[in-house]
């Protein structure tokens, strides 16, 4: 899975960029998709019906519907085209101080509207300087994980905090300690089927560096973001995998 995050990224005009990213995918054999902004998933999918491109939201509300203005629910992102959605994410963390049990919630909403979520973890740098990004992120996958997800497709994204939109990227051994961690975890909570689910990765992952994170151990994709935007930048990662 390569899935580009557009974050508040993106009006009509940029629709052309994903057109682009649709006609150039060649025979990759990777599943790709793109998270724009609400206000483009709609026009996004009618755009990229006829391709391989899958479309997603970056968040949503764990309710169906009701009195929460601003907001978007999996059943409007669904009914506008969406496939997959983003949840978790640390800028919404971060920002919006979403909790793993908040994030749980996201989740069955996103399953309940037949969306396929990408559940994102990650540490700060306080965090990995002493010692516990390991111990972060696996309490965030245990938690932001619910039940209902045993039998449904998922991913897990692992986004250290500190390498989104930073340019620094952890070391291939940094990454496959992570993965590899997240791998058992996912084990020992789902059984079996914990091996299927693909984890990828994300943090200033570009075209230049691609291939190296994506053949570490127990990577299966990433999550771009700001090299989303572009669809020669995009295509460069999508090719890489």
């Amino acid at each position: 899975m390569i899935a580009g995050n557009w974050k508040m990224n993106g009006v009509g005009a940029s629709l052309g960029e994903a057109y682009m990213i649709a006609g150039g995918l060649g025979d990759t054999t990777a599943r790709v998709a793109i998270c724009p902004p609400a206000t483009l998933v709609q026009r996004l999918a009618e755009v990229l019906a006829d391709s391989a491109v899958l479309v997603g939201g970056q968040d949503c509300r764990p309710e169906a519907s009701g009195a929460f203005t601003g907001d978007v629910s999996a059943e409007q992102l669904a009914d506008a085209g969406a496939r997959l959605v983003v949840l978790g994410h640390s800028e919404r963390r971060a920002g919006y101080g979403e909790t793993d049990e908040l994030v749980a919630h996201k989740v069955e909403a996103a399953l309940r509207a037949g969306l396929e979520p990408i559940i994102c973890v990650g540490e700060t740098l306080e965090q990995r300087r002493g010692g516990q990004a390991l111990a972060v992120v696996t309490g965030q996958v245990r938690g932001s994980l619910p039940d209902a997800l045993k039998g449904k497709a998922f991913c897990v994204a692992y986004e250290p905090v500190w390498a989104i939109g930073t340019g620094l990227t952890p070391t291939t051994p940094e990454i496959e300690e992570v993965h590899r961690a997240i791998r058992e975890t996912l084990v020992a909570m789902f059984g079996e089927a914990g091996r299927g689910v693909a984890i990828l990765y994300g943090g200033s992952v570009k075209a230049s560096n691609a291939a190296e994170i994506l053949k570490a151990d127990e990577v299966g994709g990433a999550l771009v973001g700001g090299a989303s935007l572009k669809a020669a930048d995009f295509l460069g990662i999508i090719q890489a995998a």
